[in-house]
């Protein structure tokens, strides 16, 4: 992995998005307490790429699960732009998720029936967005991702590059300032995998938007600025990468690069 070294994070003034202390995580099973994460502590700065590596298993997914608050610790403190969410009800948890945070799923949960404008415009219609505004927005999002040309295709009418650009269009349409995806490349090719991969750079050096994804792929992972590596429910190394590699760069090389808007 290029210039890898012991990763410091961002400058120290930079603000804090998320800040993990001792967590643990357990799960009743009959009399018995399975621990999965295990004392895990971190930070994530705005503006930072971060991959989540780990073998299966390991509470990477967990992990996951509470930074998106679909879960809570057992212990432990989860704060998110300085709040402790052990603290939320589930009113604000739901709109944490809903204005704070974007979803991205490797299996990108799409509505088979539904157009791709409609997907995207989803979870506007959740937050009470007046339907004006949510297609404009739907139709912003999905220009960033380069499928302004495919808003009336419905999910079977697309390749699986194309519906993770759905589900990303998805995710970045509520304007998150975080963006969490659970092996968001784990069922494309490669070279939809390099195009999947250049979106959520851009998204971040573009737009600054904070990201964090779980995945399986070294070569992935290559393509951030850090590596935190769950193993046992423990984490077991933080990685920076100095020189991470360039999916704009590489796609060039093959072809046109899709149009990236300076806004959404």
């Amino acid at each position: 992995m290029a210039g890898r070294q012991a990763a410091r994070g961002q400058e120290d003034n930079a603000t804090m998005t998320i800040e993990i202390r001792n967590l643990t995580k357990s799960y009743q099973t009959g009399e018995f307490d399975l621990q999965i994460l295990k004392g895990i502590s971190f930070s994530v700065k705005d503006g930072e790429l971060c991959a989540i590596m780990g073998p299966s298993g390991s509470g990477k997914s967990t992990l996951m699960n509470i930074l998106g608050c679909l879960d809570t610790p057992t212990d432990g403190e989860y704060l998110l732009d300085g709040e402790n969410v052990a603290t939320f009800d589930e009113t604000r948890l739901a709109q944490v998720r809903n204005r704070k945070i974007g979803f991205v799923f490797q299996s990108f949960n799409l509505l088979k029936r539904t157009t791709a404008l409609d997907n995207v415009a989803l979870p506007l219609l959740y937050a009470g967005v007046e339907p004006h505004e949510r297609h404009e927005r739907a139709i912003a999002a999905l220009n960033a991702v380069g499928l302004g040309d495919r808003v009336d295709h419905k999910p079977n009418q697309l390749s699986g590059g194309q519906q993770q650009r759905v589900a990303i269009a998805r995710s970045l349409v509520t304007t998150p300032s975080l963006i969490l995806a659970d092996e968001p490349t784990g069922n494309l090719d490669s070279r939809s995998s390099v195009e999947v991969m250049d979106i959520f750079q851009r998204l971040n050096s573009q737009l600054g938007i904070t990201v964090m994804f779980v995945t399986h792929e070294p070569d992935i992972a290559e393509y951030t600025r850090r590596v935190l590596r769950i193993r046992d429910g423990y984490l077991g190394a933080d990685e920076a990468i100095h020189e991470p590699r360039s999916a704009a760069a590489e796609l060039a090389a093959r072809t046109e690069v899709i149009p990236f808007p300076a806004t959404v």
